[in-house]
């Protein structure tokens, strides 16, 4: 790093280098909504993600995760790939190709290792470790937080990634942008199942991206039919935001769409056995929901859009030995029979 830097600019400088598109910086203190999500977690909101409730003290202050830590570095990533394909069913957009992890994993290692030549020690996150990530993105100016709890930057929109340092380095912290959602619902509005349930709070088990992909069991018939043609994830309020005015396309290719995923119809993924699960969705983040909570959402999917083409599929799901399958895929049927198909 150059030597006519300090710390902070020779940081940011690397993180540009290494292709993020923002980098701030925030102290590292007890997060502003460290009550807020305490009260969240009491409330049962987090539904079956028994990994959000465990040593809540760690994550709700960086300093009993990292011993000495003084600074947060934060970072954003722009993933936006643009308008979605007319395939006749969805997922969420940061979905669409490699597995983010992977990526940005490889891009904190070597600003650590930067890091590390100034004297710091560093621990390393992509939202995969217990830290608030979006109060220290919130307090280092890197946006705010959006009324659907979606971090809002003012250049890209609602289409990025957060990542984070924890470090020993003691750097001057940058100044907040503020909250500038002023008046506007469109996110609570658009909400498919209710899952805003007030400003600022998210009820994970109504929400479409918690039943989709991190809910294990069958999903409730109650959501079933406001899942639509979301296959795994949900864009929704992510979609309506108008900061979105300002984004643009990610220069990272390996965001954008695979084609020989969304070559397929929907139906065409009830066909796949386990090995082919894995190797269609090879390094791509639905690969770890693995095939009975896909198909599972397939079975939905096509219970809400299906055509009689989809018929004989479905009736053949109905028979797959995981029972998770086969159930969906009996409502699927009952609910094309409903509706006249």
């Amino acid at each position: 790093m150059p030597s006519s830097m300090t710390p902070a600019e020779s940081i940011k400088s690397a993180a540009a280098e290494l292709g993020f598109d923002d980098c701030r910086i925030a102290a590292a203190s007890r997060a502003s909504h460290a009550d807020a999500f305490e009260s969240w977690i009491d409330d049962g909101c987090h539904g079956d993600m028994g990994w959000m409730e465990r040593t809540p003290h760690r994550r709700c202050d960086p300093r009993e995760v990292l011993p000495g830590c003084r600074s947060v570095v934060t970072l954003a990533l722009n993933y936006y790939p643009g308008p979605n394909p007319d395939t006749g069913w969805r997922i969420a957009r940061y979905s669409w190709n490699d597995d983010y992890h992977d990526l940005i994993e490889k891009k904190l290692k070597q600003l650590d290792a930067a890091m590390s030549e100034l004297g710091g020690t560093q621990r390393y996150y992509v939202d995969t470790g217990p830290v608030l990530e979006r109060d220290f993105a919130t307090d280092a100016g890197l946006g705010w937080n959006g009324k659907s709890t979606v971090q809002i930057h003012r250049h890209l929109g609602t289409w990025f990634f957060l990542a984070e340092l924890l470090t020993t380095l003691d750097l001057p912290p940058d100044q907040p942008f503020g909250d500038h959602c002023g008046k506007c619902t469109r996110c609570i509005d658009a909400c498919p199942t209710d899952a805003i349930t007030a400003p600022h709070r998210v009820d994970a088990r109504r929400c479409i991206s918690y039943l989709t992909i991190e809910h294990k069991g069958p999903i409730p018939e109650e959501f079933r039919a406001a899942i639509g043609d979301r296959l795994y994830g949900c864009d929704e309020c992510l979609e309506v935001c108008p900061w979105n005015r300002f984004a643009r396309l990610s220069r990272e290719a390996s965001f954008h769409a695979r084609e020989e995923v969304f070559a397929l119809k929907a139906r065409d993924f009830l066909s796949l056995n386990d090995e082919e699960f894995r190797t269609l969705f090879r390094k791509s983040p639905i690969k770890r929901i693995k095939r009975p909570r896909f198909l599972r959402n397939v079975c939905v999917v096509l219970g809400n859009t299906g055509t009689e083409d989809d018929l004989p599929a479905l009736r053949q799901a109905a028979t797959d030995a995981d029972p998770l399958i086969a159930e969906h895929a009996e409502w699927a049927l009952r609910r094309l029979s409903e509706r006249g198909v």
